[in-house]
């Protein structure tokens, strides 16, 4: 079921909140695209771990600014959602602490599903930031149809997996997340040892979560800047072609 679509002025875009069946519950979604005709290329939008919160609905309104249908589910939608949360802040990185990523991976497999089930859709990627950035990384190494994926500062998946993925991978770093960035000798290593189509991108003065508009402290204006465009150069080049 869906609300009523919103169309977002001066975008050229429609948005809408709708709700897929999932394993017996609803997974919430949210959902943008450009208001001219399809079939369209998808993005599937995989949140940081503060939830589906506003900046992830920039990222799908980008996206579809950019002629994708952009998809972004609400991986706590089995708790009620993302604003059933009183401190989203503190109580949602505990909560999603708690959840094994198999159950990500068969939420967002949902989605490709409902994807794979439309006729406006042409190839699948997927975007994921923190949190969801190890959420896209899992998710490829079991998922087959998604053509192209960039992670965001997502910590490593499961080394001995790497040789499963059959997407070409933009792997994106800011130079000063030292956290995440201890993994990158391995994953580098691994995804050349399997011959998988892939690109390492890390950008100078950048904390983890530089993207992130919607949060100064770390927010870089350049290197986000710079993250994008190469990120949407590689969704293009592997979902238009």
């Amino acid at each position: 079921m869906a609300e009523n679509p919103t169309l977002v002025p001066g975008s050229e875009i429609v948005t809408e909140s709708i709700e897929i069946s999932s394993d017996g519950f609803d997974l919430k979604v949210y959902q943008a695209k450009p208001t001219v005709p399809g079939p369209f290329p998808a993005v599937i939008v995989i949140h940081e771990n503060r939830g589906l919160v506003s900046y992830l609905r920039d990222v799908a309104n980008g996206l579809a600014s950019s002629g994708y249908f952009a998809v972004a589910p609400d991986l706590l939608s089995r708790e009620g959602g993302t604003y059933s949360f009183q401190d989203i802040n503190k109580e949602i990185p505990e909560k999603l602490q708690t959840i094994q990523s198999e159950r990500h991976t068969t939420d967002v497999q949902t989605v490709i599903n409902y994807l794979n089930a439309r006729d406006d859709i042409g190839r699948i990627g997927i975007i994921g930031f923190c949190f969801g950035g190890a959420v896209v990384w899992n998710l490829i190494i079991e998922a087959k149809d998604i053509a192209a994926a960039v992670p965001f500062y997502g910590t490593n998946p499961p080394l001995a997996g790497v040789p499963n993925i059959h997407t070409a991978v933009f792997a994106v770093y800011g130079d000063l997340d030292e956290r995440v960035n201890a993994g990158l000798p391995a994953i580098k290593e691994a995804l050349e040892s399997a011959g998988i189509e892939h690109h390492i991108s890390v950008y100078p003065s950048s904390l983890h979560g530089f993207l992130n508009h919607r949060n100064p402290e770390r927010y870089n204006p350049a290197s986000a800047h710079e993250a994008w465009s190469d990120a949407l150069a590689w969704l293009d080049q592997h979902l238009r072609s």
